[in-house]
């Protein structure tokens, strides 16, 4: 049954790893630098060590968002955000995964009354804005860094070649961990606090909690996704915005991958504090968001002239649109869940079920969960 609750993340997963690859590998797939298949096979393994082992810091930001303790709410949630994505790309928009799942949660709040934490709501959206602008400052600044390191050493065209094949699949690599750190929050972080795995020893070397079993799965569901169907929309989204040289989408993937990883991980963050700066908020950001970031920093240096507009303001338009469109969707489904087939998509507050034992309805609460008992 909980497997069942379960296939909504799993499908969103999917749904990553099929259309997300083009973020990572796309130019150096589409160029023929790489094939697909290597480039499968490196970024499913990255992806999954980044999700198990990197992925409780943005999981745990969306459970402060709204704690979601049902696990028909959970699926419910995860599915409007399913939705929102298939329509977004039906009508040819640029969608966010972490957007479609905030605005989802948001939606369970509302419906179920409880309060969105508006301290994790605040970190998460300046994340957003944060995230395409340090795109493009990482892009310029590397890009910059890459071109008087060239013009010193003067390599040779071909070696050149050999060194930027290489270096696509070592950023491919980090890109493809990154990704996996950041957003396996979006298909399985909701599911933390209702769905409870005894943790598992593998070989006496280290243990998997229940999230890390979850993230696991979740990362195999992308693999699947990579290796299905991310072959056939296998076309970089550098191309819609502006032609890459393969020096410049080198670049841009690993200013995408550091953007990524600075916003999942929690010992940079640790490091921050430990300077006296501010924590670094550790949210689930748009991969998408921070290769077109990323793009346009390449555009500034070439003059901006070569930016196709209309394509930013499409992506403009899907950002607004994408958490808003969720939270409603996510909304009138979890009331057709909870009112047609009768699912309770939350859990009573424990202070209302402390308030139902003196009212002798015979509950009490332990670890979030209800129990029934006979009250003598």
């Amino acid at each position: 049954m909980i497997f069942i609750f379960l296939t909504s993340g799993l499908f969103l997963a999917w749904s990553l790893g099929a259309n997300e690859l083009t973020n990572v590998f796309g130019t150096a797939v589409s160029s023929r630098m790489v094939s697909f298949k290597k480039a499968a096979i490196i970024a499913t393994i990255f992806i999954i060590l980044g999700a198990v082992f990197q992925g409780n810091g943005t999981s745990n930001t969306l459970v402060e968002l709204g704690t979601i303790n049902a696990i028909a709410g959970a699926f419910t949630v995860t599915l409007a955000a399913v939705i929102t994505v298939f329509l977004m790309r039906k009508y040819r928009l640029l969608v966010s995964t972490s957007q479609a799942i905030v605005g989802a949660i948001i939606g369970w709040n509302l419906f179920t009354g409880n309060t969105t934490n508006i301290n994790s709501l605040s970190n998460i959206v300046i994340s957003w804005i944060l995230c395409p602008i340090l795109g493009a400052v990482f892009a310029i600044v590397l890009f910059t860094m890459l071109k008087l390191f060239l013009k010193k050493v003067k390599i040779h065209l071909i070696k050149l070649d050999s060194f930027i094949r290489y270096g696509l699949l070592i950023v491919g690599a980090f890109g493809s961990y990154s990704l996996g750190a950041n957003n396996i929050a979006n298909v399985m972080g909701v599911f933390i606090p209702s769905v409870i795995i005894p943790k598992i020893e593998i070989f006496g070397i280290f243990i998997l909690t229940s999230s890390q079993q979850l993230f696991l799965l979740g990362g195999v569901a992308i693999a699947i996704g990579i290796f299905t169907y991310s072959k056939r929309i296998l076309q970089t989204v550098e191309n819609d915005v502006l032609s890459l040289t393969s020096e410049s989408a080198l670049v841009v993937v690993l200013a995408h991958s550091l953007v990524l990883f600075i916003f999942s991980s929690q010992s940079l963050s640790n490091f921050i504090v430990s300077i006296g700066l501010p924590a670094i908020p550790l949210v689930p950001v748009s991969s998408s968001h921070a290769i077109i970031g990323a793009i346009i920093g390449i555009g500034i240096l070439r003059g901006g002239s070569e930016i196709k507009l209309n394509v930013i303001g499409q992506i403009a338009i899907g950002w607004i649109s994408t958490p808003l469109i969720a939270g409603t969707i996510s909304f009138f489904t979890l009331f057709f869940v909870n009112n047609v087939f009768q699912q309770p998509v939350a859990k009573l507050d424990n202070k209302d079920l402390i308030k139902d034992i003196y009212k002798n309805e015979n509950i009490i609460v332990k670890k979030d969960s209800i129990y029934k008992v006979n009250l003598q």
